[in-house]
């Protein structure tokens, strides 16, 4: 049986087995999921073994377990490595849902639920196209698996485990579908991304909350202060005020910036995103915007009373998350002690800042010229009739710069997600054909990456 014939058979099964991990609220952020968290990895690694994958466990961590399950064919062959992560991101707010986050619907040929594209229908893509190259005895190659459950917290546990388990893990490629494409007339692998630098800013004011009419006007208000703070870290023209922030960030010549500016319909962005107008960086278009170029935002902000009605408070304290993305060559260590520095240094006298780092991860570039890079083009090629595009993606996966400082494996980023499916926000969602083609890609990947490493 080819493993075409046996997708087109299975693929009605393939679906109803994501949708049952879908189910499965495995919420790595919120400490009262950590049995749901362990359901899902067990669920995981049954569904490994029932593959056909013959070794199979689950590692304990601090954390959230780790999944790993290995598949031998010979020695003399190259070994594929394949990432994902089974954890989500918390689902609210939950009443922008149209249907309940944890309870998978179909609807315009798209699965929504939370986790649907980020990253359990992405990840379990690889269990299938397993599982159809085992059972069709068209595996050419070995195959390790690696899934954590802390991705969407930081994978704190993770470099830990990679080093403890150096030898277990070696490999000669990385394959992990955790990112999108252009859209399903366009295929792209994503051959770069930013790093992040994310912290958490409290700044203090008085012991208590106050009546804002008694004390309104002679004490500073945390709010107003902290607002102001951030406010001033970026200027009306979208730059980043920050001394230093963009020492180190890579220029690209005109011919690089020419080669990125693939079609993009403005319009429509702005239309599905309900936005009038763009904003950003002045002197760099949208796509360069989010792909070679740092930026900065606020990501939650909170203080005082929010409740319904009126309450005259001047609070004690205000509060804000805010994250930085960055490029090539910048460091989140160093962009993150830029923003302490300033958030400590400018505070007034009247106040306190406290700032907690809270995430980091940096940017990177994978060489387009390797025979995992390579395989990824052909098997698009293949399989969707179009040489997909080299993009540079706006998001940040710290676990690639991870895997080459603790590995010295390149990661291939062969993502079938889409913008439009709203991953980290509601109504997340994943197309039913970019499921199953990935499948396919997927199992005609390892096919051209086998070749092209025995012939390199």
């Amino acid at each position: 049986m080819t493993s075409t014939t046996f997708l087109g058979d299975n693929k009605n099964r393939f679906i109803d087995e994501l949708i049952d991990f879908l189910k499965i609220p495995s919420i790595s952020a919120d400490p009262d999921k950590s049995d749901d968290m362990a359901q899902a990895a067990e669920w995981l690694e049954c569904k490994l073994a029932e593959a056909g994958i013959e070794k199979t466990k689950i590692f304990a961590t601090e954390g959230h377990p780790i999944v790993y399950a290995e598949k031998r064919i010979n020695d003399e062959l190259p070994t594929v490595l394949v990432y994902g992560h089974y954890d989500v991101q918390p689902p609210e707010p939950l009443e922008l849902w149209e249907s309940p986050p944890f309870e998978p619907k179909i609807k315009n040929q798209k699965i929504y639920a939370r986790g649907a594209c980020d990253d359990k229908g992405q990840m379990y893509m690889h269990v299938k196209a397993l599982e159809t190259l085992i059972t069709t005895k068209n595996l050419p190659c070995n195959v390790k698996v690696l899934i954590e459950g802390e991705e969407e917290v930081g994978s704190s546990n993770l470099e830990g485990f990679l080093r403890q388990h150096t030898s277990m893990l070696s490999a000669d490629v990385i394959l992990i579908s955790d990112t999108s494409i252009i859209s399903n007339d366009c295929p792209s692998i994503t051959s770069a991304l930013r790093g992040i630098s994310y912290i958490e800013v409290e700044l203090k004011g008085p012991s208590r909350d106050l009546h804002s009419g008694v004390y309104g006007g002679a004490i500073a208000n945390p709010i107003n202060t902290l607002t102001k703070l951030i406010a001033n870290l970026t200027n009306d023209k979208g730059k980043i005020t920050l001394e230093g922030f963009y020492d180190d960030v890579a220029e690209l010549t005109t011919e690089q910036r020419e080669k990125l500016n693939r079609e993009f319909n403005l319009e429509a962005y702005k239309k599905e995103l309900g936005i009038k107008d763009v904003f950003g960086e002045s002197g760099f278009n949208t796509l360069e915007r989010t792909g070679i170029r740092p930026s900065l935002d606020v990501n939650g902000i909170w203080g005082g009373y929010t409740g319904v009605g009126a309450k005259t408070v001047l609070p004690s304290k205000a509060n804000a998350k805010i994250s930085c993305r960055l490029v090539p060559n910048q460091s989140s260590d160093h962009i993150t002690s830029l923003l302490k520095d300033y958030f400590e240094s400018n505070c007034p006298k009247h106040s306190t800042v406290e700032v907690t780092v809270l995430q980091g991860g940096e940017p990177i570039i994978v060489p387009t010229d390797s025979p995992g890079y390579m395989a990824a083009e052909l098997a698009f090629q293949e399989v969707w009739g179009k040489k997909p595009v080299p993009t540079r993606e706006g998001g940040s996966i710290p676990i690639v710069a991870m895997f080459k400082k603790v590995l010295g494996l390149d990661s291939i980023m062969m993502g079938f997600g889409l913008d439009s499916d709203a991953i980290h926000s509601p109504n997340e969602s994943f197309g039913i054909f970019n499921y199953l083609k990935g499948i396919e890609t997927i199992t005609v990947y390892y096919q051209k990456f086998t070749k092209l490493y025995q012939t390199k």
